[in-house]
């Protein structure tokens, strides 16, 4: 098969080398690509927001499977497009991606479904937003309605950072049109989980588990970012919790959205808060997390590309995923400054070193090749993932990995998954 994945990031090309490990796989174009995704595929200079040029290659190129990994031209209505020329594409609709898209669109389905989640305000005027939080009880979340790259939900501590957070989101357009509406709901307390689903429209399959790190710096300090690093198994996820999760969240949801008429074909990731009274969801997303991915296809033994197209067929409910029971850690290395402004251009060393230590991969994300070196091209540059026989041992691998890899003003973070090793530790004290 010939197979087309579009994006350029980590993700990305996690995607493309678990794809590539298929018999079925016969070439792997990415559009654009990155400086790892050349070395496993054909990287074609068609931007991911380019989608009537991604559809023409696909066609000129008989492309048998089309696989998208950004939110963006989901939202935008690539696969719409590409079913409008026959081509086989594996996510959802754009009516199906508004789950991400809108956080409207999910809070209003939630409400309705009676999912758990946390209480909301919707506002679509700034005065009334403002004035909501001279009442308000803080700390709340302000979350611009649609895609802002993981940047739009600001924890506001007080009155002051929620009314500048507004003024940024609504009539400053700090996210352009994503901010024109706002969400602002009440805080969540408990620990953050990934949970990840193939979804054939009625019937979905879920994969392993895993936990994100989503502030830029260590401790859970900084601005939010799209992802410095992850871990799979997530260490506050159980068997006790997946009954509720899939009778309260997974199933109503599924529900309502054939209820209106729309069949969700794809990958959904609910990002979960789990509470002392269960989990509740945070957001729904509707493609592969990032750096999620990164952690749970190397510990993926089944092959990847017939899952991708028994969700599409429709035929999921047939499938099983066989797992790697050694844990994973990634941990992404990003360029000073992320997730505000960043150089690029910097020149990446060490990398052969860190691929021959045993049980790590290296996925590029902001990477590019210049004069025959590689160049940092992005915030997050790399995203480094180790399996080990534990959470603690995979972390010792990753940043042995880490530590041989150089860029001038390399930023990552240095406790990822470290407060799973605590929990370790002070459960066996």
């Amino acid at each position: 098969m010939k197979i087309l994945v579009i994006g350029s990031g980590g993700r990305e090309h996690a995607l493309a080398w678990k794809l590539r490990q298929s018999s079925h796989s016969e070439r792997i174009f990415c559009a654009p690509g990155n400086a790892g995704t050349a070395e496993i595929g054909e990287n074609i200079p068609i931007p991911a927001s380019d989608l009537e040029a991604l559809v023409r290659f696909a066609k000129e190129n008989r492309v048998d499977l089309t696989v998208v990994g950004p939110d963006d031209p989901l939202a935008a209505g690539i696969v719409d497009l590409f079913a409008a020329e026959k081509l086989r594409a594996f996510g959802p609709t754009k009516s199906a991606a508004r789950i991400e898209a809108s956080k409207i669109f999910a809070k209003e389905l939630m409400r309705a479904q009676k999912i758990p989640t946390a209480e909301a305000s919707i506002f679509s005027n700034s005065s009334e937003a403002l004035r909501y939080c001279e009442r308000a009880k803080f700390p709340v979340v302000i979350k611009a309605d649609g895609l802002a790259l993981g940047k739009g939900v600001i924890v506001a501590a007080d009155t002051a950072t929620a009314r500048s957070t507004i003024e940024e989101m609504m009539n400053q357009r700090r996210f352009g049109n994503a901010g024109r509406r706002i969400v602002i709901e009440e805080v969540l307390r408990g620990t953050e989980c990934s949970l990840h689903a193939l979804v054939d429209g009625k019937n979905y399959l879920l994969l392993e588990s895993a936990r994100d790190h989503k502030r830029a710096l260590d401790g859970d300090q900084g601005p939010n970012t799209g992802g410095m690093g992850a871990f799979s198994p997530a260490n506050n996820w159980n068997r006790k919790l997946q009954a509720p999760f899939e009778a309260e969240i997974m199933r109503p949801l599924l529900r309502g959205l054939l209820r209106g008429g729309i069949q969700f074909r794809g990958l959904l990731y609910p990002g979960l808060m789990i509470t002392s009274e269960g989990p509740r969801v945070l957001e729904f997303n509707c493609r592969f997390g990032d750096p999620e991915t990164q952690a749970l296809l190397p510990r993926m033994k089944s092959d990847l590309l017939p899952l991708l197209e028994a969700t599409i067929d429709r035929k999921i409910d047939t499938c099983a995923i066989e797992w790697d029971m050694r844990a994973a850690v990634t941990v992404v290395l990003a360029s000073a400054g992320y997730p505000g402004k960043y150089e690029a251009g910097k020149s990446i060393s060490g990398l052969e070193n860190a691929a021959k230590l045993e049980d790590v991969q290296i996925f590029h994300a902001g990477t590019r090749r210049a004069a025959g070196e590689l160049k940092t091209a992005g915030g997050r540059v790399l995203a480094v993932t180790a399996l080990g026989l534990t959470i603690e041992d995979a972390r010792e691998r990753v940043y042995d990995a880490v530590s041989r890899i150089h860029f001038e003003n390399c930023q990552y973070r240095r406790d990822i998954a470290l407060s799973a090793v605590a929990a370790n530790i002070e459960k066996l004290s």
